[in-house]
């Protein structure tokens, strides 16, 4: 059985206790992993808070950070392959995904790399003749990130990148369902030549790990990956250290087509959006809102894609759809699918779960018009779709924003003017138009509403971890005048 470490200060150790990890698509355990709990996080911590207040980082040039960040992406480039198949192994999110995906994690460091030293300050015109005001922005100090299991090196990336660009220190919690892919990329951090505790990698469970680190002392900013409840617990450790959040917490997100739409295209469209990545994807494209003048036609191209889609082992490079991460989720899925049967949601296909081993779930469609299905506001994170039909536009709008999350949005229609009124009418943070499911290192990511709150990708996430200084300089040389009165 493989054995993993946590990397802690430049070095590569046990925690104070271990647990097994378990393969999805077997429910076997295939590896050890190292569970830190308090006195580990508090290490951790301290190694974080040194790190960015003595030693060598602080005293790196801007660009000398962006050409560590390049070795980096070099590094992740090379290994992608290796990173890949952990990933798959870890969390049964298929091959033919993890392998182009983490290539194109190393873009998100080098994309990074150069933004390093544009993180600009400014000049203020400032109303005072005697004055010179200008803004530094400089780095917020130790951020405490919290990953998930799902498409972790990606999650990883957005923050890890910007963070380091901005001339943060960090602790990276893994999740405790699939560490084995960032326990694995610390030997990349470590052989890039990052000075020690500048990033360091813990796993454990919420209670004694989690909550250690989100409430600790030295921890300046939290950087949060999951679900609302545990989004919670988090903000209110945050009132322990008063320290800053950005949470991205997934989504109901809308998949809207009019009975203009190219419905080809958009089935493709749809099946991206909820079937690949096991459904397991913040962004899934879970709300199926269709013109009901078309509705009968596009759910039987989608009935007929969804069977079609090949199950199996997530090391297989045919594979389609992979198992879900954990029995938990899996039995999640089962449970809220059978609750909206209950409520009146008909099946179209799926439903079950194939024989054998592992966390499997067939993609499932689910007709939910005329129904108060749960389907349609609990978030699965499985292959599980939920159509409804419209007539008008503002029915369709309406729809729409009828959720308490705000993540993404996909519009297909070829009417110009439509869908910039959907544009703007979608409260969300990201809307896909004829597209789904497309990231870039360049374009911020993030939601409304019980979607979260910051936004990740782009310069906007490394603004994210500075602070604004403003400096005053007087360049009179004349006495100060009248003490009790405000410059």
């Amino acid at each position: 059985m493989q054995r993993f470490q946590y990397y802690i200060n430049g070095e590569f150790a046990d925690g104070e206790a271990r647990f097994e990890s378990i393969d999805p698509a077997t429910g076997l355990a295939w590896a050890e992993m190292p569970e830190a709990r308090e006195a580990d996080v508090d290490r951790a911590v301290e190694a974080a808070h040194k790190a960015f207040h003595d030693g060598p980082w602080p005293k790196l040039s801007a660009t000398q950070r962006g050409k560590l960040l390049y070795r980096l992406a070099d590094l992740v480039a090379e290994n992608a392959g290796k990173l890949a198949e952990m990933e798959t192994r870890d969390t049964g999110k298929i091959i033919r995904e993890t392998s182009a995906q983490i290539a194109y994690v190393a873009d998100y460091y080098r994309y990074y790399a150069g933004v390093a030293d544009k993180i600009e300050g400014s000049y203020l015109p400032i109303d005072k003749p005697d004055m010179d005001v200008w803004l530094r922005r400089e780095p917020i100090g130790v951020v405490a990130m919290v990953v998930p299991w799902n498409s972790q090196l990606f999650l990883s990336a957005v923050k890890i990148g910007p963070a380091l660009a901005a001339g943060c220190t960090m602790v990276v919690k893994a999740s405790e369902d699939g560490p084995a892919p960032l326990l694995e990329f610390a030997r990349l951090v470590h052989e890039a030549g990052f000075p020690a505790g500048v990033v360091n990698f813990i796993t454990g469970f919420g209670p004694s790990c989690g909550a250690a680190l989100s409430r600790h002392p030295h921890v300046d900013h939290i950087a949060f990956t999951g679900g609302p409840e545990t989004a919670r617990h988090v903000v209110r450790n945050s009132a322990e250290n008063l320290a800053s959040t950005s949470l991205e917490l997934g989504g109901k997100s809308p998949f809207i087509v009019f009975a203009d739409a190219d419905l080809e295209s958009a089935a493709n469209a749809q099946v991206a959006g909820i079937f690949a990545a096991t459904g397991q994807s913040c962004v899934a494209g879970s709300r199926l809102i269709v013109e009901r003048s078309v509705k009968d036609r596009f759910l039987q191209i989608l009935k007929a894609k969804a069977e079609a889609i090949r199950i199996g082992s997530p090391l297989d490079m045919a594979t389609e759809v992979g198992p879900l991460a954990t029995q938990r989720q899996c039995d999640h899925v089962k449970a809220l699918v059978a609750r909206s049967l209950a409520a009146g949601a008909k099946l179209v296909t799926g439903g079950t779960a194939p024989e054998g081993a592992g966390f499997y779930y067939r993609p499932t469609i689910l007709d939910c018009d005329g129904s108060v299905s749960p389907s349609l506001d609990t978030e699965f994170f499985g292959p599980v779709l939920s159509a409804l039909s419209f007539e008008t536009e503002d029915e369709a709008l309406r729809l729409a924003n009828d959720t308490r999350y705000g993540l993404a949005a996909g519009v297909f229609t070829q009417n110009l003017t439509r869908a910039h009124r959907l544009m703007k009418g979608i409260r969300a943070g990201i809307v896909w138009v004829n597209t789904y499911r497309a990231v870039s290192p360049i374009a911020p990511f993030g939601g409304f509403g019980l979607s979260g709150q910051g936004r990740e990708g782009g310069l906007e996430a490394a603004l994210d971890y500075t602070l604004t200084k403003t400096v005053w300089l007087r360049t009179s040389d004349d006495p100060i005048p009248d003490p009790f009165v405000m410059r």
